[in-house]
């Protein structure tokens, strides 16, 4: 049986290469996208854009479907591992939860309509609440950076539909104010990853 700082340091290993490889294909899927900003169009506009004017563009749509499944499946890996070594429920459900979103996000582009702003919304909601809830597991100050990095994701989100098209992120076109919720989100992903694999070994 693995000890639970081998169990901590694998899970840290499998997000670290989910974000790595999310951040990489979602960079190379704008490139190969004619005419892609990231100031007018939403992420998963890389796989399709809404109904009713669907715009699919090849090989983005694949590149960005395969890595966020892959990103989804990866946390889940990862959560089955810390759920063995973390006792805060809260934030392996939130996790687990953001992972099974993310894996919805890539089966389910843009184009399925109401079934993709669903799980979008999931994934925008579990990932932020999840870096919250992770206060109780993590040690300072990375815990504080938890905190904050979720709640500003969440007032971003809530911004954008409550106030909407006077939401301030706007300011940064529909894409950036889309990136101002994944973006701090997933970053910390990575930096939590980092904590996990640098737990303490056991004597």
């Amino acid at each position: 049986m693995m000890a639970k700082s081998d169990l901590t340091k694998l899970a840290g290993a499998i997000i670290f290469f989910a974000v790595l490889q999310w951040f990489m294909t979602v960079l190379a899927a704008e490139t190969l996208f004619p005419g892609y900003s990231s100031r007018a169009n939403d992420l998963s506009d890389l796989a399709s854009t809404v109904p009713p004017n669907i715009s699919l563009v090849q090989p983005s749509a694949m590149l960005f479907n395969l890595t966020t499944f892959l990103f989804g499946l990866l946390i889940i890996a990862s959560f089955l591992l810390i759920r063995r070594v973390c006792k805060k429920r809260l934030f392996t459900t939130l996790l687990a939860i953001s992972g099974l979103a993310a894996m919805g996000v890539g089966v389910f582009p843009g184009d399925t309509g109401v079934i993709h702003g669903l799980v979008a919304l999931a994934w925008f909601v579990t990932a932020p609440l999840s870096a919250i809830a992770a206060y109780g597991f993590l040690k300072k100050p990375f815990a504080y950076f938890s905190v904050a990095i979720g709640a500003f994701a969440l007032i971003v989100l809530i911004s954008v539909f409550s106030l909407g098209q006077s939401s301030p992120f706007l300011l940064f076109g529909r894409g950036g104010e889309e990136r101002m919720i994944v973006y701090p989100v997933v970053l910390w992903t990575g930096a939590f990853a980092g904590y996990l694999m640098n737990s303490p070994s056991e004597e």
